[in-house]
């Protein structure tokens, strides 16, 4: 079972490692601010509008196997993912993914948003590890630097998503 399950009013990772990073922020209000944004978030635009190309154009999907691909100069880096929840009905819509072999890091993450009566509001959670790959670990920090950057891009991107 996913650790990073939407749908649980009480997120409680188990133990063993893992650095646990939650944070919601409020986005807009209205109805089309709602519409307009769960649609782009279950397009994959919170990663695609943060610099990442997807292997796939489709919807999320869960049980979907991808790469997240992670342009780095004239180089690709490649994420296998595997969507483990999605949620779209009523005030909900998000998604949740867990790495898979090959990742640069070990974990999970999930882009979830709320309404709350006309307010819009994202969260998003993640569950980071060192990798199994030992050229992974070996730079580990430099990948939660840049993971810290990519959170604050998530979260902007977003923001402006109908500004």
């Amino acid at each position: 079972m996913s650790r990073t399950q939407i749908r649980e009013e009480r997120w409680s990772p188990e133990p063993g490692g893992w650095r646990v990073w939650r944070r919601q922020v409020y986005l807009g209000s209205g109805n089309a601010f709602w519409e307009q944004s769960a649609a782009a978030l279950l397009r994959w635009e919170v990663k695609t509008r943060s610099g990442f190309r997807i292997s796939t154009q489709d919807k999320v999907c869960s049980g979907a196997k991808l790469q997240i691909i992670v342009p780095v100069g004239p180089v690709s880096i490649h994420e296998p993912v595997e969507v483990v929840d999605v949620v779209e009905c009523g005030n909900l819509a998000g998604f949740a993914y867990r790495t898979l072999p090959g990742h640069p890091v070990c974990g999970e993450e999930a882009f979830i948003l709320r309404r709350m009566g006309p307010a819009v509001f994202l969260e998003i959670r993640s569950l980071t590890a060192a990798s199994d790959r030992w050229t992974w670990r070996s730079v580990f920090w430099l990948l939660l630097g840049a993971q810290r950057f990519i959170r604050w891009r998530y979260l902007r991107v977003m923001r402006q998503r109908t500004s």
